[in-house]
């Protein structure tokens, strides 16, 4: 018998983004995240143009190159998740149908799907109508989740995206998340680990 050889998940570059005196965002770069499956290498979002000597250099040291990358996963379409999808020639874009018109050359997902062995896309709304999160199980079970939990403080105070379309939709997704996750990887702050 053959079992499937473990999915390995590196976080290639934390997010973050900065707030001014009224609360607005600005400076904002979301994190980015390489899963090896079987089937599949894949990144989810792919920050911004300032992060790209940061991924360069995380790939590097994992000893993979940007070339080997067959799938990029937008959690949602703004910029500061989708600013290095030039670096991913060879890979297909997915994002879910309501956000791929904002996205040049972006394919429809199917969400609740698998995408790998154990590598599966989830809608997560609230952020955006569009917004998706990725539950890998590997070694314990992670969730990428873009800006459906932009931050540690949303899971902590569970409290809703600040820029969302609904602040009941969101904090379900958030639900849903924490539900599954041993791992989340926010939008914008390093990995954390979820209280059981």
């Amino acid at each position: 018998m053959t079992f499937p050889s473990m999915i390995k998940l590196d976080v290639l570059v934390i997010g973050s983004f900065q707030r001014d005196e009224e609360g607005k965002v600005f400076d904002a770069h979301s994190s980015s995240v390489l899963i090896r499956a079987d089937e599949r290498t894949i990144v989810v979002d792919t920050s911004t143009p300032n992060m790209r000597p940061a991924i360069k250099t995380s790939f590097k040291q994992i000893g993979v190159f940007p070339k080997d990358v067959d799938t990029v996963v937008l959690t949602h379409s703004h910029h500061d998740h989708a600013g290095n999808n030039d670096m991913f020639e060879s890979a297909e874009i997915l994002m879910h149908p309501d956000e791929r018109g904002h996205v040049e050359g972006a394919i429809p997902l199917e969400t609740d799907k698998e995408l790998a062995p154990g590598v599966r896309i989830v809608h997560t709304p609230g952020h955006t109508n569009g917004s998706v999160s990725v539950f890998v199980k590997a070694d314990k079970r992670y969730v990428v989740a873009g800006d459906a939990i932009p931050k540690h403080g949303n899971y902590e105070k569970m409290v809703p995206p600040a820029i969302n379309i609904d602040e009941k939709i969101a904090l379900e997704s958030i639900k849903l998340i924490t539900r599954y996750a041993d791992v989340i990887v926010p939008g914008h702050d390093p990995p954390f680990i979820v209280n059981r």
